[in-house]
Order: C-alpha cells, then structure tokens, then sequence
C-alpha cells in the first residue's frame, strides 16, 4: 500500500494536519481550566467545539465532494487558525464563559477533515481501473492504516500539548495546534494530483446525503459511544492525576490509553479475517464496553494506566470495522460526507463525554468521570447490537454520476457499474 505512487506526498502533509486534532481538545480543556479554574466549564468549552465539528464538518465534507478537497481545505485552516487564536485572547483575558463559548464554535467548525479527505484518496486511487476483490482488500488495509495513524496522532497530540503546557504554558499549546493545522492543511491541499475526482449528478437527478443511509444513520450513532469514550477519558484522566498530584501525567496516561488502540490496529491490519466484518464489529464493540466497565474503580494512576491501556484495545479494531462497513453503502459521490458523519459522530460524543465528566468530577469526585465512557458504549453496544442488519450493503438505487476535473479519475460507468463497485467492496471486507 505505502508503494503505490503518490502516496507519501500525500501522506506525509496529512499526518502533520492531523496531528493537531486530539492537540486541540487537550488544549482548551488545559487552557480554560487554568484561567478560570472549573473543569465544568472546560469540558463545556471543549464540548461546545466538538459539537460544531461534528456538525459543520460533514458539511465541509460534502462540499468536498462537490468542489474538489483543496477549494474547501484552504479557507477552512485559514479560518480555523484566526478562530483559536481568538479564543486563546479570550481566555487570556478571563473573558466571560460565553464569549469562551462563542468562540469555540469557528474553533470547532473549521476542524479540517483531513483522515476522511485521505480515505477518500485511497479509494480513488485503488479503484481508479475499476471495481475488483482485489481492489477492496487494499482499501480494507488502508482503512487499518489510516485507523492507526488516527490513533497514532491521539497518542502524540494530547502528551505534546501536555508537554508544551508543561514546558510553557497551555496557550503555547493552542498556539502550536494552529501552526499546525495551517501548514500541514495548506501542504496537503497543494497536493492536487492525488486528489479524488469530483463528483457531479447528472442533469435532472439529485444529489443525495449520505446520511440518507440507514446504516450510515447506525454507525454515526455507534460511534457517538466511541466518543463519549474519548471525551469522558480525556477530562476524567486528567482530573484523576491532578487529584494525585501529577497533573502533568494526565497526558502521557490518556496517550498510553490511545497506544494501546494503536497496537490493536496494527495487529487487525495483518490478521487475515474469516469472519465478516459487521460480526467483527459487534464483537471489538462488545470488548469496548468490558475494558470501560473497570474504570471507575482504579485505586491509583498506575492502576488507571493498565486499565487504560487494556480498554483502548477495542477502540480501532471499533473503528476500522465501520470505516470499512460505510464505504460499502454509499455511492462514490458521498463517500467523502459519509466519512466526515462519522468522524463528526466521534466528535460529537466527544462533546457530551467532556462536559458530562465534567460536571460529574465538579459534583461527586475524579473518579464518577469514568462512569461516562461506560455509558456511552454501553448505549452503542444496544443500539449497534438491535439495528445490526442495516448493516448489509444496500443492491440498488444508487443513481447514475459523472465524475469530472481531477488528476485521480474515478468510475463513471453509470448505476449498475456503481452498484458491482460497491458489492466487490463488501465481498473483499467480508473475505479480509
């Protein structure tokens, strides 16, 4: 996969843009909390960020789709590293709770959807001669690929802003998430040649959301859970290792939590699967919710580490499955929203985890905080678990497209064409 042509000159811009996205929760929740001394509102502050992620970026997703990923990646970073900078003044400042919140909505919104622009690269580049078993099984192993480097960047991104908080001061943190985000999303827009194509409807049909889809609705519920796990650790790991003292631990546990998620994806990527891919699921989902169900109970941060690092186990073997389970149920001119729902789900279950572990540690001790992980998969397991047979590919109704400027060509062979892509794609998940 890391030979096919182009590849690093994507890769590489692309790691850099998303290194910053597990840096900027971490930063506001260290910033805020210092200057105004609440982790209730740092998790509201936090929360209200990843809610206007998770709701503005499948927009920005979509308009990808539409206009080609470097016309909406350009003004998004540029917008994006004004909006943290504000907010940074704001907080400096000791503004007022709400304008911290006012300001953490463009913060939130401007978020590059970096990993599923790249997932849509991968596609167009594996599928650029048409659908094939042969094709699927590649896409299935980029998408463990680019599920480890997610991870790869949580575990990074919160020890280095806890480091740079350490070293300097949280808003040196923020400051270093924007450099960030700006020059490695302005590099990786600048990568034209291996950007997908963009996709138009014919004249007189209709674009469609790719939120249309049944299964599609599912998994961005069940990844509401995995985000509630996200958020619920990121506050609750942090209070738990100030109330011992070592705050400046905090960031290298919930990195620790988010290696261990690493590990499972490197070693899901090479295991040659037998079972089918919505069974997989089920089961990582399952192993999710029994690693969360320990949390709440460790006596000390050595306890809360192991803890830690034995629940994020399930976490990318969880996400890799409904990566790989979306891409087989929407057409190719919503695969790049269909991403960002997802990844906008985590988002946003990051935002309730945050704020309702903040306000449980803020009432009732460190500790209660882990309840939230708990409760959010538990949540998803049920749903996930009931509404499980959406999760088959639907066998029509995709509706013709056309694919047009863009280095990457894409299949324009009409409905049926769209329809034999999308069922060798789930035949190759099913086989891997």
């Amino acid at each position: 996969m890391l030979r096919t042509p182009g590849a690093w000159t994507f890769l590489a811009p692309a790691l850099v843009a998303r290194l910053p996205y597990a840096m900027l929760s971490m930063g506001i929740l260290l910033l805020v909390t210092q200057t105004h001394g609440s982790y209730g509102t740092a998790g509201t502050v936090t929360a209200v960020a990843a809610v206007a992620q998770a709701l503005i970026g499948p927009q920005t997703g979509r308009l990808a789709d539409r206009y080609g990923q470097s016309a909406v990646l350009v003004p998004t970073v540029l917008v994006h590293g004004a909006s943290v900078g504000a907010l940074i003044a704001l907080a400096l400042g000791h503004a007022p709770a709400w304008s911290l919140f006012l300001a953490a909505v463009p913060a939130g919104a401007s978020v590059p959807q970096i990993g599923a622009m790249v997932r849509a690269r991968w596609i167009a580049r594996f599928t650029a001669d048409g659908p094939s078993d042969a094709s699927a099984a590649r896409v299935s192993t980029a998408f463990a690929f680019e599920s480890v480097t997610d991870e790869f960047t949580f575990v990074i991104g919160p020890i280095l802003a806890s480091g740079i908080a350490a070293l300097a001061n949280p808003a040196a943190a923020l400051v270093a998430e924007a450099a960030l985000t700006v020059a490695g999303g302005l590099a990786f827009a600048a990568q034209r040649r291996t950007a997908p194509a963009r996709i138009v409807q014919q004249p007189g049909t209709k674009r469609t959301s790719a939120l249309a889809s049944p299964g599609v609705r599912l998994l961005a519920g069940t990844f509401l859970g995995v985000g509630a796990v996200f958020g619920g650790m990121q506050v609750s790991v942090n209070a738990f290792a100030d109330s011992v003292g070592q705050h400046a631990a905090g960031g290298t546990v919930y990195g620790i939590f988010a290696g261990g998620s690493m590990l499972a994806g490197v070693l899901y990527g090479v295991i040659a699967w037998r079972r089918p891919v919505q069974q997989r699921m089920l089961i990582s989902y399952a192993l999710l919710v029994l690693g969360c169900s320990t949390l709440w109970a460790m006596p000390n941060l050595v306890a809360l580490t192991v803890a830690g690092l034995v629940c994020g186990l399930a976490i990318a073997p969880t996400l890799i499955s409904g990566y790989t389970l979306v891409e087989t149920l929407v057409a190719d001119g919503a695969k790049t929203e269909a991403f960002t729902w997802l990844t906008g789900a985590i988002g946003l279950g990051l935002a309730v985890g945050s704020m309702a572990a903040g306000k449980l540690i803020d009432g009732h001790g460190p500790s209660t905080g882990f309840l939230v992980p708990l409760i959010g998969a538990g949540l998803g397991l049920v749903t996930l678990f009931s509404l499980r047979h959406l999760l088959v590919a639907p066998s029509a109704g995709r509706g013709r497209i056309v694919a047009t400027s863009g280095a990457a060509s894409a299949s324009a062979s009409g409905a049926a064409s769209g329809e034999r892509g999308d069922a060798a794609q789930l035949v190759g998940a099913a086989k891997g």
